[in-house]
């Protein structure tokens, strides 16, 4: 980093206003290269499509179009290579692009600007580099949800416990819940594919607050740059970030499904409960236990999500005072976007390597439905379609429930005699509903957890991606 300080303001592209030279401690203030150069694709990208638009509207000359593209080729590959020298001197990845392009081809670099402010370029540049990462976080949630389906597939009549408040409810299906993942991570998609549209509308040809004096042609650039159209408000449109905080809502709901999920991976890999072993890459030992094998990657994704919270919560703040339009206070969304965008990728790329490395465990699975009186609500189901109302059948299993606890039993394993004193109602058919396999054939409807319904529910998944 070159962070020479000018000997005079000159030096600055916006310095004819100002009789000395900035500070070095505001230079360093106010300087956003060292984050905002990861979008010089999408600066170099935004200013071609200008060029472009102002030589066809005669703005600029053929020649002058042809030395941008010739010297902005030639940054492209001084930044692919790692010869770029970032400056913080000039500030921002902007005018550093536009200072070395003006070096390389004289007056045509400097005509680049024309019809254009840093506001509408900032604000252009933050869109296109969020449309390319939410394009790059659908197709991560596609595999993820791949991965899933296949994991889904081959649990599909896995029995395992259902629960309520961290207690045995009644029996469902590994591959039931998994499926529970992927509804929560549809929904997620949908959410950014929803803030893609509103991210996708082009705010170049605002310049810096009010429009421009050129004949520029809007449609003509949101054409060139993939934009589904333009911000009709100059105004608005430099001083928009409500993108960028629905993004980052979108990624703390889809961090809290993580989350969730992680909660559930680290329990079911303790010990005492064991319904899944997770390979041996996504977890760490310790430094003192070598027996210990501790669910790292699902900890520290449950840790990360408050990180994406707080960025949500720093953009809402950050905008919540600015009067119209484009005030330096925006330079502070990008960091805690990028880092939103960060996290929900890795989030992402490290799930779906590690969803095919989880594997059941149905012994302890079942063993655990046999601990917890989990076809109580069959039964109470069975009396009622023998005609006793719920709420005396809900009675009558209760206390069946309390005799088989101090029996130290589960339900099918009560004889028929005591089950009969419960209810005569009680018939030798009474065990088909008790089994673990009979409860879950019972839920044979959409959204059910027999396992039919689940393959089908997977089948029409997979049509849906």
């Amino acid at each position: 980093m070159n962070s020479t300080t000018p000997s005079s303001p000159s030096q600055y592209t916006w310095a004819g206003r100002f009789s000395e030279p900035m500070s070095d401690l505001v230079k360093r203030y106010t300087a956003s290269v060292d984050f905002d150069q990861r979008m010089w694709r999408q600066d170099i990208r935004g200013s071609l499509a200008h060029a472009k638009m102002l030589a066809r509207q005669g703005i600029i000359s053929a020649a002058d179009i042809a030395d941008i593209e010739r010297g902005m080729a030639q940054v492209i590959a001084e930044i692919e290579a790692g010869a770029f020298e970032w400056s913080l001197d000039l500030e921002d990845v902007h005018l550093n692009i536009e200072k070395r392009l003006t070096t390389l081809v004289g007056d045509a670099g400097k005509r680049l600007h024309t019809g254009r402010s840093r506001n509408d370029q900032v604000a252009t540049d933050i869109r296109l580099y969020l449309r390319d990462a939410i394009d790059a976080i659908l197709a991560l949630l596609k595999q993820f949800q791949s991965n899933l389906l296949d994991l889904a597939e081959r649990e599909a009549a896995t029995p395992m416990p259902g629960f309520t408040h961290l207690q045995v409810a009644q029996p469902i299906t590994f591959g039931h819940h998994l499926l529970a993942w992927f509804e929560m991570t549809r929904r997620d998609a949908e959410r950014f594919a929803d803030v893609r549209k509103r991210t996708n509308r082009l705010p170049l040809g605002a310049a810096a607050l009010a429009g421009t004096t050129y004949p520029i042609d809007r449609e003509f650039v949101a054409a060139e740059l993939g934009f589904e159209g333009v911000c009709e408000n100059s105004l608005d449109a430099v001083s928009d970030r409500d993108f960028a905080i629905e993004f980052c809502a979108a990624a703390a709901l889809l961090m809290m499904h993580f989350s969730r999920m992680s909660e559930e991976l680290v329990l079911w890999m303790t010990p005492r409960i064991g319904f899944v072993r997770i390979a041996d890459r996504f977890c760490t030992g310790s430094s003192i236990m070598p027996q210990k094998k501790n669910p790292d990657v699902p900890e520290l994704a449950r840790g990360k999500t408050g990180r994406v919270y707080g960025h949500l919560t720093t953009l809402l703040t950050l905008m919540k005072g600015q009067p119209l339009a484009y005030n330096k206070d925006n330079q502070e969304d990008k960091e805690p976007l990028f880092d939103a965008v960060d996290t929900v990728t890795d989030t992402l790329r490290i799930f779906a390597d590690m969803i095919p490395g989880i594997t059941a465990r149905p012994e302890n699975m079942r063993d655990a439905l046999r601990q917890g009186f989990a076809t109580a609500t069959d039964l109470a189901d069975y009396l009622v379609r023998k005609g006793l109302p719920f709420r005396d059948a809900h009675e009558a299993v209760g206390i069946a429930v309390r005799r088989a606890e101090e029996l130290g039993v589960d339900l099918p394993e009560l004889p028929l005699d005591v089950l009969k004193s419960f209810s005569p109602l009680v018939g030798d058919d009474v065990f088909s509903v008790l089994t673990v396999e009979g409860s879950l054939a019972s839920r044979n409807h959409i959204g059910g957890t027999a396992p039919d319904q689940v393959r089908s529910a997977i089948a029409r998944a997979r049509q849906r991606m």
